[in-house]
């Protein structure tokens, strides 16, 4: 009797399993991170329009007659009346005003900048025995309020002779302002290298020659940042001039404002305020526009190196 073997049933090729990639989870944050974009843009958006609008306004108001801007005030003039820009500047004296502001700003913006940038260079590359105490005094005249100073230096100025004067106005700007110069340069001038000062000393440059010819140029950023700032403080003082600065023949900008505002208040030309208000409002604009980029370029100098 013949056993035939039944050979071995071959199992069944297996389907290949797929698997499913798992849904990728997204983290609560980046939700999180939208809203909270949103909102922020939201704000500055608002923020925009907040600043933006009055500008425009009274831009469009200087260009207006008194009538138009009394009974259409929102509305865009029906045409470009430049003869207000010529009342404002010839009758209400502006061109006046202009010219000691320019004087007094741009003499003191130089004198700040250089007596700053020289006690900012002291303190931050020199030890030497007093430097922490003389630095933290420039930063505690930061917090001494100018008001409190203004009756001791009324008769300070009163004793050496230098009341209504343009010299005397450049003098109190540039102590004003040297405590914020010092300290913002001398956190600038931490962050240059010092081994291309270094190299200059050993080509035989002095201290005044390295400081001048090397890190002053180096220091160009900062110089522009802590310029910016000083001018707008400057451009817009209005405390000190009014307390030192009497004489009707030398006001400057922000006190001839107040004065055509008040003279002008009365008589119902609305048109000239406005005219004089933006003539005193586009340098501090150009200013800005011009050297915006540097100005951001000095404030974030010392984060990037």
């Amino acid at each position: 009797m013949k056993v035939t073997e039944t050979p071995p049933a071959v199992p069944a090729p297996r389907s290949p399993v797929t698997k499913t990639a798992a849904p990728a989870v997204e983290p609560a944050k980046s939700s999180e991170g939208k809203v909270l974009n949103v909102f922020s843009h939201g704000v500055l958006v608002i923020w925009a329009v907040l600043v933006v609008m009055p500008l425009l306004w009274a831009v469009m108001s200087s260009f207006k007659t008194d009538d138009s801007i009394l009974s259409t005030p929102w509305s865009l003039p029906d045409k470009l009346h430049f003869e207000n820009w010529s009342r404002a500047w010839n009758q209400a004296h502006m061109s006046d005003y202009f010219l000691n502001t320019i004087l007094v700003v741009g003499g003191s913006l130089i004198g700040t900048l250089l007596l700053g940038s020289m006690a900012a260079y002291v303190l931050a590359r020199f030890d030497f025995p007093g430097n922490r105490f003389i630095y933290f005094l420039f930063i505690g005249g930061m917090s001494f309020p100018i008001i409190l100073a203004l009756v001791p230096l009324f008769f300070v100025m009163n004793n050496m002779g230098l009341l209504n004067s343009v010299h005397g106005l450049i003098l109190v700007y540039i102590a004003y302002s040297l405590p914020f110069t010092v300290f913002f340069l001398t956190s600038f001038f931490r962050t240059l290298p010092t081994s291309i000062a270094e190299a200059a000393m050993l080509d035989g440059a002095t201290h005044t020659r390295t400081f001048f010819q090397v890190m002053l140029p180096m220091a160009k950023p900062g110089l522009i940042s802590v310029g910016i700032f000083n001018f707008l403080g400057q451009w817009n003082q209005y405390m000190l001039p009014t307390v030192l600065n009497t004489d009707p023949d030398g006001k400057v900008l922000s006190q001839g404002l107040v004065e055509l505002a008040t003279s002008q208040g009365y008589k119902g030309d609305w048109s000239g305020l406005f005219a004089g208000l933006v003539m005193a409002m586009l340098p501090v604009l150009a200013a800005y526009i011009v050297f915006q980029r540097q100005v951001v370029a000095g404030l974030t100098a010392g984060a990037l190196k």
